[in-house]
């Protein structure tokens, strides 16, 4: 009778055994997610550096840790690549979709990941969690400024919300996203540098240095004629000042500013300007110079 009893308990015991090994072991093996790709232009789609096929792609895939490289076909051969790290979760969708450039800095996209949510205390509610590249991007949720990213935002009310980022130099971009209650959706957006604005802002800079330049260039101090046939150049604006040059009358010079009663003025280059002495850069009496445009 015992052994018939200790037969039946290792039946019994086998069986929990198979029941954990394929529950636990077998059906995590099993699991899986939605992958879905999108790009502009079309690229081939590499996992863990094995082709999978080509964009646009949606296809069941085993959850875990990736390597994703996307890399434009054809003609398209001058556009970067792109790659970097996705996760896939069980009975949930990855979302990635891409616009590649001629460079890095040019591209742009999102990706976009939903799995339960860890921290939310109630479960009525979602969450976000935003990156992005570069970091600090501006996040706004619904047309309300939130902060910068990285950032999570908490307690969400279910149903379609409009997230956007934004920094300047680079293009906005933004996407309609869907909240559950009790998940959370991790977004990654990388931005793509606005060549034009960086152009403009050169283009502003050196016209706005251009002007300031002409504006200084247009404008001379020529020497008035006087008794002494010469006139004083000193090291400060003040007749206790240094005298550093004398100058000859008739002679004209760049105007830098204007201070109590006298010019600052630049040497000219022309070395039979001067009497005597030398200067770069020094100031004259208004009594005995006048500004001519």
């Amino acid at each position: 009778m015992k052994k018939k009893l200790l037969i039946l308990l290792f039946l019994f015991l086998g069986f929990i055994i198979f029941v954990i090994i394929k529950f636990i072991i077998f059906d995590k093996n099993n699991e899986f997610g939605i992958l879905k790709i999108n790009s502009s232009p079309t690229t081939s789609i590499f996992i863990d550096n094995i082709a999978i096929g080509k964009t646009p792609f949606e296809e069941k895939y085993k959850t875990g840790e990736y390597l994703l490289k996307l890399i434009p076909e054809g003609t398209a051969t001058e556009t970067a690549s792109w790659n970097g790290k996705i996760n896939i979760f069980k009975n949930s969708k990855t979302f990635i979709n891409f616009n590649l450039g001629s460079s890095d800095i040019l591209s742009s996209g999102e990706i976009f990941t939903v799995q339960k949510s860890s921290s939310s205390k109630n479960n009525q509610y979602g969450e976000i969690y935003v990156e992005t590249e570069p970091q600090g991007a501006i996040v706004t949720l619904d047309n309300d400024e939130k902060g910068t990213a990285p950032l999570i935002l908490q307690n969400i009310l279910p149903g379609d919300h409009e997230l956007s980022v934004f920094m300047p130099g680079f293009f906005r971009r933004t996407q309609r996203i869907n909240i559950t209650s009790g998940y959370r959706i991790n977004a990654f957006f990388k931005l793509a540098l606005d060549s034009n604005q960086k152009k403009l802002d050169e283009i502003e800079k050196i016209s706005t240095s251009s002007a300031s330049k002409e504006s200084k260039k247009d404008i001379f101090v020529i020497i008035n004629n006087n008794p002494q046939g010469w006139l004083r150049v000193r090291s400060d604006p003040s007749i206790n000042a240094t005298e550093e040059a004398k100058v000859k009358i008739g002679e004209k010079f760049e105007f830098l500013e204007e201070k109590n009663g006298w010019y600052k003025i630049r040497f000219n280059g022309n070395s039979e300007s001067l009497i005597s002495g030398e200067f770069i850069e020094g100031w004259v009496s208004k009594e005995y110079s006048s500004k001519e445009e």
